[in-house]
């Protein structure tokens, strides 16, 4: 069998991977008394810190395909968290925003930085700046790469 090139380095990859999984994992079981999943407390997140925004631009600044945000935010609305209405300026547009039950939740929700901190508290500053260099500098590469295609 050929040797495959990948072979010698799938720890970075496979790490990053299990730590994303573990930290989700952990934001998960902390939000499940709220009945919110991680996805959903990052909509909500946006809206709290950002305010109204169309739909459209909240899936691109979390990076979420159109057919997940949708179903989360049929999900969110359905719950009386969020409001989805036409954009002034674009009827076509939805203008998503906390309904005041969203903003009563969001203020009830735990801080989540607890989280960060377990993972990555007591870790020297310049090593996890060079690691967020190197997994920024990685995904950009990947992601030119995609667009060539």
């Amino acid at each position: 069998m050929p040797k495959r090139s990948d072979a010698g380095h799938p720890a970075v990859g496979g790490w990053a991977k299990r730590c994303y999984f573990a930290g989700r994992a952990l934001m998960d079981a902390t939000l499940r008394p709220y009945d919110l999943g991680s996805t959903q407390w990052y909509v909500l997140w946006h809206l709290a810190s950002f305010g109204p925004t169309v739909q459209r631009d909240l899936g691109r600044a979390l990076e979420l395909e159109r057919a997940t945000l949708s179903g989360i935010v049929t999900t969110l609305v359905r719950k009386n968290l969020v409001e989805q209405t036409s954009s002034g300026e674009d009827q076509r547009q939805r203008l998503l925003t906390l309904t005041a039950a969203g903003e009563a939740l969001w203020r009830e929700l735990p801080d989540l930085s607890f989280i960060h901190d377990a993972a990555f508290g007591g870790i020297d500053e310049a090593d996890l700046a060079t690691t967020v260099r190197i997994l920024q500098l990685a995904t950009e590469r990947l992601q030119n790469l995609l667009r060539k295609e």
